[in-house]
């Protein structure tokens, strides 16, 4: 291994300087050159992940210092960053053909006391009405977009801008399975950075099924409970695919903070939500790319 270990870092450097133009064409392509605004790149973070690993990669290999101790320095942060790399290349692709073994999100909430209630279930295990009703609630361009609604994301800038005291979000589903399946919760630049290279590669791999069957899967809905077979069984004690069309609209409701949010019993809020996610519903279902999805 020792021996081989030189040859993988090579190898996987190549690649990462491959996913890099990748990357780039891929955001290029969701926010073309002409209507370019490095303001909204800066604020999520891309920035902050991908230059530093640049620069390190290529003055470690370009610029070799002839100083012992900054060779060294340089050797052992550019291993970190391979090993960082690698395994979360690896990582990506079992979670590509398997559900994810645990999150760090399930993870915060039993070793916080709030406990572990989930049970993965296929697309057609889940229904049509809840795939629905989070598509209304949470990103209704899901089927259209390239995993980011700029639209959306600048509104939420301008939003939080005027109202310091308030924070809007504008993840898409996209966003979201990144976050939930590979990160932690909470902001900062550099998650939301890692967060972009993430919904990158769901965008680029993944169906837009199997996106929308892992979020529905992983997405916590409740105290401790997470998917929506587990939110099925605990509140209306059926399965997912049993689901009303205002059931399943009573668990997206929950959804920007479930553990605030209740749905047994009915919270202000969720109240409040119902009927607007209700109407996004009726107004999505007849959308050709939206059956496609909740077939």
């Amino acid at each position: 291994m020792k021996k081989s270990w030189p040859i993988i870092k090579k190898i996987f450097f190549w690649i990462f300087l491959a996913h890099l133009c990748w990357a780039v064409y891929f955001i290029l392509k969701i926010q073309p050159f002409n209507d370019f605004d490095p303001k909204f790149f800066i604020k999520i973070g891309l920035i902050l992940v991908i230059v530093p690993v640049v620069i390190v990669g290529l003055i470690y290999w370009f610029f070799k210092s002839t100083r012992a101790f900054i060779n060294r320095s340089l050797s052992l942060i550019f291993n970190i960053l391979s090993i960082c790399y690698i395994s979360s290349l690896l990582y990506f692709f079992l979670v590509t053909v398997v559900n994810p073994p645990i999150t760090i999100t399930q993870l915060g909430s039993l070793v916080t006391g709030n406990g572990l209630s989930r049970d993965y279930v296929s697309g057609n295990a889940m229904g049509s009405n809840s795939k629905l009703a989070v598509m209304a609630s949470e990103d209704q361009l899901f089927p259209d977009h390239d995993g980011f609604d700029l639209k959306a994301i600048k509104l939420a800038m301008k939003y939080n801008k005027r109202h310091p005291n308030k924070t809007r979000g504008a993840s898409t589903i996209s966003q979201q399975v990144a976050k939930n399946v590979f990160l932690w919760q909470g902001g900062g630049f550099f998650r939301k950075g890692l967060e972009v290279y993430f919904t990158f590669m769901i965008e680029s791999f993944w169906s837009k099924k199997k996106i929308l069957q892992t979020y529905l899967n992983i997405a916590e809905m409740g105290r401790g409970i997470f998917g929506v077979q587990a939110a099925a069984r605990s509140y209306f004690n059926k399965d997912a695919k049993d689901l009303t069309r205002s059931e399943a609209a009573m668990i997206a409701a929950c959804l920007p903070n479930p553990k605030k949010y209740t749905v047994v019993p009915v919270s202000r809020y969720v109240a409040s939500r119902y009927d607007d996610i209700m109407r996004q519903i009726n107004n999505l279902e007849g959308d050709p790319d939206v059956q496609d999805l909740i077939r």
